[in-house]
Protein backbone atom coordinates (compact mmCIF):
# COMPACT_ATOMS: atom_id res chain seq x y z
CA UNK A 1 0.00 0.00 0.00
CA UNK A 2 2.80 2.25 0.87
CA UNK A 3 4.45 1.48 -2.32
CA UNK A 4 1.70 2.38 -4.20
CA UNK A 5 0.79 5.31 -2.42
CA UNK A 6 4.58 6.93 -3.13
CA UNK A 7 4.09 5.89 -6.99
CA UNK A 8 1.04 8.12 -6.93
CA UNK A 9 2.39 10.84 -5.18
CA UNK A 10 5.30 10.92 -7.33
CA UNK A 11 3.20 10.06 -10.68
CA UNK A 12 4.01 12.89 -13.59
CA UNK A 13 0.27 12.70 -14.32
CA UNK A 14 -0.73 13.69 -10.87
CA UNK A 15 1.41 17.21 -12.04
CA UNK A 16 -0.67 17.41 -14.24
CA UNK A 17 -3.68 17.00 -13.33
CA UNK A 18 -2.94 19.04 -10.35
CA UNK A 19 -1.96 22.12 -12.76
CA UNK A 20 -5.38 21.59 -14.61
CA UNK A 21 -6.94 21.92 -11.43
CA UNK A 22 -5.56 24.86 -10.33
CA UNK A 23 -6.26 26.43 -13.69
CA UNK A 24 -9.55 25.77 -13.36
CA UNK A 25 -9.65 27.01 -9.41
CA UNK A 26 -8.62 30.55 -10.98
CA UNK A 27 -11.03 30.58 -13.86
CA UNK A 28 -13.99 29.82 -11.34
CA UNK A 29 -12.72 32.30 -8.23
CA UNK A 30 -12.22 34.88 -11.19
CA UNK A 31 -15.66 34.68 -12.46
CA UNK A 32 -16.94 34.49 -8.42
CA UNK A 33 -15.52 37.92 -7.95
CA UNK A 34 -18.10 39.48 -9.84
CA UNK A 35 -20.91 38.64 -7.35
CA UNK A 36 -19.21 37.36 -4.08
CA UNK A 37 -16.15 40.25 -4.30
CA UNK A 38 -12.44 39.94 -4.32
CA UNK A 39 -12.40 39.26 -0.35
CA UNK A 40 -15.00 36.75 0.00
CA UNK A 41 -13.93 34.81 -3.11
CA UNK A 42 -9.88 34.26 -1.75
CA UNK A 43 -11.54 33.03 1.64
CA UNK A 44 -13.87 30.58 -0.07
CA UNK A 45 -11.46 29.47 -3.09
CA UNK A 46 -7.72 30.18 -2.15
CA UNK A 47 -7.74 29.89 1.46
CA UNK A 48 -9.53 27.38 1.77
CA UNK A 49 -9.18 23.44 1.35
CA UNK A 50 -12.46 22.96 -0.34
CA UNK A 51 -14.93 24.97 -2.20
CA UNK A 52 -18.51 23.78 -0.49
CA UNK A 53 -21.76 23.63 -2.03
CA UNK A 54 -24.56 24.91 1.08
CA UNK A 55 -27.65 23.67 0.60
CA UNK A 56 -30.09 23.44 3.25
CA UNK A 57 -27.93 23.53 6.23
CA UNK A 58 -25.30 21.32 4.50
CA UNK A 59 -21.93 22.02 3.60
CA UNK A 60 -20.78 19.29 0.89
CA UNK A 61 -17.40 19.78 -0.68
CA UNK A 62 -17.64 20.06 -4.54
CA UNK A 63 -14.18 20.98 -5.72
CA UNK A 64 -10.78 21.13 -3.94
CA UNK A 65 -9.63 24.34 -2.74
CA UNK A 66 -6.46 26.21 -2.80
CA UNK A 67 -5.01 25.16 0.35
CA UNK A 68 -5.28 21.37 -0.72
CA UNK A 69 -4.23 21.87 -4.82
CA UNK A 70 -1.28 23.51 -3.43
CA UNK A 71 -0.18 21.17 -0.55
CA UNK A 72 -0.77 17.79 -3.18
CA UNK A 73 1.28 19.87 -5.47
CA UNK A 74 4.06 20.51 -3.03
CA UNK A 75 3.77 16.82 -1.91
CA UNK A 76 4.01 15.66 -5.00
CA UNK A 77 6.84 17.64 -5.88
CA UNK A 78 9.12 16.36 -2.95
CA UNK A 79 7.96 12.55 -3.55
CA UNK A 80 9.17 13.07 -7.68
CA UNK A 81 12.17 14.30 -6.29
CA UNK A 82 13.46 11.81 -4.11
CA UNK A 83 12.10 8.66 -6.44
CA UNK A 84 14.10 10.03 -9.47
CA UNK A 85 17.02 12.11 -7.90
CA UNK A 86 19.81 10.89 -8.85
CA UNK A 87 23.50 12.61 -7.05
CA UNK A 88 25.78 14.17 -9.20
CA UNK A 89 27.17 17.64 -9.77
CA UNK A 90 25.39 17.90 -12.97
CA UNK A 91 22.03 17.25 -10.75
CA UNK A 92 22.63 20.45 -8.50
CA UNK A 93 20.88 22.62 -10.93
CA UNK A 94 17.53 20.56 -10.45
CA UNK A 95 18.14 20.42 -7.04
CA UNK A 96 18.48 24.17 -6.53
CA UNK A 97 15.34 24.67 -8.81
CA UNK A 98 13.27 22.03 -7.15
CA UNK A 99 13.58 23.69 -3.92
CA UNK A 100 12.97 27.48 -5.20
CA UNK A 101 9.61 26.26 -6.36
CA UNK A 102 9.29 24.00 -2.95
CA UNK A 103 10.66 27.67 -1.04
CA UNK A 104 7.96 29.82 -3.33
CA UNK A 105 5.31 27.41 -2.36
CA UNK A 106 5.59 27.09 1.71
CA UNK A 107 6.47 30.82 1.56
CA UNK A 108 2.84 31.53 -0.17
CA UNK A 109 1.19 29.30 2.48
CA UNK A 110 3.13 30.76 5.52
CA UNK A 111 2.27 34.33 4.32
CA UNK A 112 -1.68 33.33 3.86
CA UNK A 113 -1.25 32.22 7.38
CA UNK A 114 0.87 34.99 9.25
CA UNK A 115 0.74 38.38 7.55
CA UNK A 116 -1.56 40.66 8.70
CA UNK A 117 -2.35 44.19 6.98
CA UNK A 118 -4.30 46.70 8.81
CA UNK A 119 -4.62 50.65 8.78
CA UNK A 120 -3.17 53.16 11.77
CA UNK A 121 -5.45 56.29 11.55
CA UNK A 122 -4.07 59.44 12.42
CA UNK A 123 -5.22 63.01 13.17
CA UNK A 124 -2.16 65.83 13.53
CA UNK A 125 -1.07 65.81 16.83
CA UNK A 126 -2.63 61.94 17.74
CA UNK A 127 -0.04 59.45 19.12
CA UNK A 128 -1.54 55.70 18.37
CA UNK A 129 0.35 52.39 19.44
CA UNK A 130 -1.98 50.04 17.59
CA UNK A 131 -3.71 49.80 14.35
CA UNK A 132 -6.68 48.64 12.77
CA UNK A 133 -8.26 46.02 11.17
CA UNK A 134 -10.14 46.93 7.65
CA UNK A 135 -12.58 44.01 7.89
CA UNK A 136 -12.45 42.50 11.02
CA UNK A 137 -14.51 43.51 13.88
CA UNK A 138 -14.17 42.62 17.97
CA UNK A 139 -16.36 42.72 20.54
CA UNK A 140 -14.24 44.73 23.56
CA UNK A 141 -15.72 44.12 27.16
CA UNK A 142 -13.81 46.97 29.23
CA UNK A 143 -13.41 46.90 33.26
CA UNK A 144 -13.29 50.36 34.00
CA UNK A 145 -13.88 49.83 38.06
CA UNK A 146 -9.82 50.99 38.42
CA UNK A 147 -9.52 54.31 37.88
CA UNK A 148 -5.82 53.87 37.08
CA UNK A 149 -6.42 51.41 34.14
CA UNK A 150 -8.82 49.62 32.24
CA UNK A 151 -8.74 45.59 32.58
CA UNK A 152 -9.67 45.32 28.17
CA UNK A 153 -10.87 41.86 27.01
CA UNK A 154 -11.27 41.57 23.46
CA UNK A 155 -13.27 38.98 21.86
CA UNK A 156 -13.11 38.59 17.74
CA UNK A 157 -16.61 38.67 16.44
CA UNK A 158 -16.40 35.58 14.07
CA UNK A 159 -15.23 33.97 16.98
CA UNK A 160 -18.21 34.77 19.14
CA UNK A 161 -20.83 34.34 15.61
CA UNK A 162 -19.22 30.73 14.99
CA UNK A 163 -19.53 29.84 19.30
CA UNK A 164 -22.47 31.90 19.69
CA UNK A 165 -21.45 32.83 23.40
CA UNK A 166 -17.77 33.57 25.35
CA UNK A 167 -16.84 33.08 29.02
CA UNK A 168 -13.56 33.06 30.66
CA UNK A 169 -11.57 33.73 33.96
CA UNK A 170 -11.24 37.57 32.92
CA UNK A 171 -15.02 37.72 32.87
CA UNK A 172 -17.58 37.34 35.72
CA UNK A 173 -20.48 36.74 33.32
CA UNK A 174 -21.05 35.35 29.68
CA UNK A 175 -21.16 37.30 26.80
CA UNK A 176 -24.32 35.59 24.19
CA UNK A 177 -24.88 36.87 20.85
CA UNK A 178 -28.33 36.45 19.94
CA UNK A 179 -28.99 38.40 16.77
CA UNK A 180 -25.92 38.54 14.22
CA UNK A 181 -26.18 40.57 11.09
CA UNK A 182 -22.69 40.67 9.19
CA UNK A 183 -23.60 43.84 7.25
CA UNK A 184 -26.40 46.53 8.45
CA UNK A 185 -27.43 49.71 8.50
CA UNK A 186 -29.28 51.63 10.73
CA UNK A 187 -30.79 54.91 10.70
CA UNK A 188 -32.63 57.01 13.21
CA UNK A 189 -36.47 57.28 11.47
CA UNK A 190 -38.55 54.58 10.64
CA UNK A 191 -37.82 53.35 6.95
CA UNK A 192 -39.83 50.96 5.22
CA UNK A 193 -37.84 47.25 5.42
CA UNK A 194 -36.30 48.39 9.23
CA UNK A 195 -37.34 47.11 12.47
CA UNK A 196 -36.85 47.83 16.36
CA UNK A 197 -33.63 45.87 17.54
CA UNK A 198 -35.32 43.73 20.44
CA UNK A 199 -33.17 45.50 23.08
CA UNK A 200 -33.84 45.65 27.31
CA UNK A 201 -30.61 48.44 28.31
CA UNK A 202 -28.07 50.56 26.60
CA UNK A 203 -28.05 53.07 23.98
CA UNK A 204 -30.24 52.48 20.72
CA UNK A 205 -33.91 52.73 21.43
CA UNK A 206 -34.08 55.37 18.92
CA UNK A 207 -32.92 53.60 16.40
CA UNK A 208 -34.07 51.13 13.25
CA UNK A 209 -31.93 48.45 11.59
CA UNK A 210 -31.75 45.77 9.01
CA UNK A 211 -29.32 42.93 7.64
CA UNK A 212 -27.54 43.84 4.11
CA UNK A 213 -26.14 41.85 1.47
CA UNK A 214 -22.24 41.13 2.33
CA UNK A 215 -20.67 43.89 0.42
CA UNK A 216 -18.48 42.68 -2.99
CA UNK A 217 -17.06 46.07 -3.65
CA UNK A 218 -13.39 46.14 -2.81
CA UNK A 219 -13.84 49.50 -2.00
CA UNK A 220 -16.56 48.86 0.30
CA UNK A 221 -16.70 46.82 3.48
CA UNK A 222 -19.26 45.39 5.60
CA UNK A 223 -19.82 46.89 8.77
CA UNK A 224 -21.64 44.53 10.97
CA UNK A 225 -24.20 44.85 14.10
CA UNK A 226 -25.90 42.68 16.56
CA UNK A 227 -27.51 42.17 19.64
CA UNK A 228 -25.54 40.76 22.84
CA UNK A 229 -26.78 39.75 26.05
CA UNK A 230 -25.12 40.08 29.69
CA UNK A 231 -25.77 36.60 31.55
CA UNK A 232 -25.12 36.83 35.09
CA UNK A 233 -25.16 33.97 37.44
CA UNK A 234 -27.93 36.10 39.14
CA UNK A 235 -29.69 36.27 36.11
CA UNK A 236 -29.69 38.41 32.88
CA UNK A 237 -27.98 41.30 32.58
CA UNK A 238 -29.84 42.88 29.77
CA UNK A 239 -29.51 42.52 25.98
CA UNK A 240 -27.77 45.67 24.40
CA UNK A 241 -27.49 46.55 20.78
CA UNK A 242 -23.90 46.93 19.64
CA UNK A 243 -22.83 47.79 16.17
CA UNK A 244 -19.85 49.39 14.15
CA UNK A 245 -21.97 52.55 13.69
CA UNK A 246 -21.92 53.42 17.57
CA UNK A 247 -18.79 54.47 18.42
CA UNK A 248 -20.03 55.58 22.11
CA UNK A 249 -19.61 52.14 24.43
CA UNK A 250 -22.79 50.40 26.12
CA UNK A 251 -22.49 50.44 30.13
CA UNK A 252 -23.15 48.55 32.86
CA UNK A 253 -22.76 47.26 35.97
CA UNK A 254 -22.42 43.50 37.42
CA UNK A 255 -21.71 42.72 40.80
CA UNK A 256 -21.34 46.72 41.52
CA UNK A 257 -18.42 46.71 38.92
CA UNK A 258 -18.83 49.14 36.07
CA UNK A 259 -18.44 47.66 32.44
CA UNK A 260 -18.35 49.22 29.21
CA UNK A 261 -18.93 46.96 25.66
CA UNK A 262 -17.91 48.34 22.22
CA UNK A 263 -17.86 46.61 18.96
CA UNK A 264 -14.91 48.00 16.91
CA UNK A 265 -12.27 47.53 14.37
CA UNK A 266 -10.32 44.45 15.69
CA UNK A 267 -6.92 45.89 17.14
CA UNK A 268 -3.12 44.87 16.76
CA UNK A 269 -1.49 46.60 19.55
CA UNK A 270 2.48 47.40 19.40
CA UNK A 271 5.54 48.14 21.51
CA UNK A 272 6.27 51.23 20.45
CA UNK A 273 3.61 54.52 19.14
CA UNK A 274 3.75 56.78 16.48
CA UNK A 275 2.87 60.36 16.74
CA UNK A 276 2.06 62.30 13.30
CA UNK A 277 3.86 65.28 13.57
CA UNK A 278 2.13 66.70 10.03
CA UNK A 279 0.35 65.74 7.09
CA UNK A 280 1.37 67.08 3.11
CA UNK A 281 -0.62 66.94 -0.22
CA UNK A 282 1.22 68.53 -2.45
CA UNK A 283 -0.21 68.96 -5.82
CA UNK A 284 1.03 70.02 -9.24
CA UNK A 285 0.94 73.75 -9.54
CA UNK A 286 -2.80 75.12 -11.37
CA UNK A 287 -4.19 71.83 -11.30
CA UNK A 288 -5.78 69.13 -8.45
CA UNK A 289 -3.62 66.86 -9.74
CA UNK A 290 -1.91 65.22 -6.42
CA UNK A 291 2.23 65.08 -6.82
CA UNK A 292 2.60 63.62 -3.54
CA UNK A 293 1.68 62.56 -0.21
CA UNK A 294 3.68 62.66 2.76
CA UNK A 295 3.25 61.84 6.56
CA UNK A 296 5.95 63.55 9.08
CA UNK A 297 5.83 61.32 12.66
CA UNK A 298 7.52 60.66 15.40
CA UNK A 299 8.40 57.02 16.26
CA UNK A 300 8.96 56.37 19.84
CA UNK A 301 10.12 52.91 21.93
CA UNK A 302 9.84 53.62 25.61
CA UNK A 303 11.97 49.86 25.41
CA UNK A 304 14.67 50.52 23.54
CA UNK A 305 14.26 54.43 24.57
CA UNK A 306 13.94 55.28 20.63
CA UNK A 307 12.35 58.68 19.57
CA UNK A 308 13.14 59.89 16.28
CA UNK A 309 11.63 61.62 13.60
CA UNK A 310 10.14 59.64 9.99
CA UNK A 311 9.38 60.98 7.21
CA UNK A 312 6.59 58.39 5.02
CA UNK A 313 5.85 58.89 1.73
CA UNK A 314 5.16 57.09 -1.64
CA UNK A 315 7.42 54.30 -2.36
CA UNK A 316 9.06 55.67 1.29
CA UNK A 317 7.46 53.22 3.98
CA UNK A 318 8.65 53.07 7.67
CA UNK A 319 10.29 49.67 8.27
CA UNK A 320 10.55 48.84 11.87
CA UNK A 321 10.02 45.79 14.15
CA UNK A 322 9.34 43.37 11.08
CA UNK A 323 6.56 45.64 10.57
CA UNK A 324 5.96 48.27 7.17
CA UNK A 325 4.04 51.39 7.13
CA UNK A 326 2.94 52.57 4.15
CA UNK A 327 1.21 56.16 3.38
CA UNK A 328 -2.51 54.81 1.87
CA UNK A 329 -4.55 57.27 1.88
CA UNK A 330 -5.44 60.68 4.17
CA UNK A 331 -8.59 62.75 5.37
CA UNK A 332 -10.89 65.02 3.40
CA UNK A 333 -9.61 68.14 5.23
CA UNK A 334 -5.90 67.14 4.68
CA UNK A 335 -5.03 66.86 8.26
CA UNK A 336 -5.27 63.36 8.89
CA UNK A 337 -2.81 60.49 7.35
CA UNK A 338 -3.76 57.05 6.54
CA UNK A 339 -0.91 54.62 7.52
CA UNK A 340 -1.08 51.12 6.01
CA UNK A 341 0.75 48.72 8.22
CA UNK A 342 1.79 45.44 6.88
CA UNK A 343 3.21 42.33 8.98
CA UNK A 344 4.67 39.70 6.91
CA UNK A 345 7.12 37.55 8.43
CA UNK A 346 7.55 35.55 4.82
CA UNK A 347 7.94 38.58 2.44
CA UNK A 348 11.50 37.68 1.87
CA UNK A 349 10.37 34.14 0.57
CA UNK A 350 9.57 35.19 -2.78
CA UNK A 351 12.60 36.54 -3.26
CA UNK A 352 15.34 34.02 -2.09
CA UNK A 353 12.78 31.26 -4.22
CA UNK A 354 13.28 33.09 -7.38
CA UNK A 355 17.30 33.40 -7.54
CA UNK A 356 17.30 29.74 -6.41
CA UNK A 357 15.49 29.00 -9.32
CA UNK A 358 17.67 31.43 -11.51
CA UNK A 359 21.03 30.43 -10.66
CA UNK A 360 19.53 26.70 -11.10
CA UNK A 361 18.42 26.96 -14.46
CA UNK A 362 22.73 28.59 -15.06
CA UNK A 363 23.48 25.66 -13.38
CA UNK A 364 21.98 23.22 -15.10
CA UNK A 365 22.72 24.79 -18.55
CA UNK A 366 26.40 25.23 -18.11
CA UNK A 367 26.58 21.81 -16.70
CA UNK A 368 25.74 20.84 -20.24
CA UNK A 369 27.48 23.84 -21.82
CA UNK A 370 30.49 23.53 -20.69
CA UNK A 371 31.03 19.83 -21.49
CA UNK A 372 29.68 19.97 -24.94
CA UNK A 373 31.83 23.20 -26.04
CA UNK A 374 35.04 20.66 -24.77
CA UNK A 375 34.00 18.15 -26.84
CA UNK A 376 33.64 20.68 -29.90
CA UNK A 377 37.17 21.98 -29.34
CA UNK A 378 39.15 19.05 -28.10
Amino acid sequence: MLKTLFKSLSSVRLTVALLILGCVLVFWGTIAQVHAGLYDTQNRFFRSFFIYWQAGGFKVPVFPGGYLIGTTLLLNLLVAHARYYQPGKRKIGIILIHFGVVLLLVGQMLTDALSIESQMHLRIGETRNFSEAVRAYELAVIDTADKDFDRVVAIPLHRLARAGEFSGADLPFTVRLKTHYANSSLVEEHTDGYEKPKITAGVGSNVWWRELPRETDPNRVDVPSALVEIATPHGTGGTFLVSGFIERPQQFKVDGRAYEMVLRPQRFYKHFSIHLIDFRHDVYPGTDIPKNFSSRVRLQNVETREDREVLIYMNNPLRYAGETFYQASFDPDDHGSVLQDVRNPGWLTPYFSCVLVAVGLVWQFLSHLVPFLKRRMS
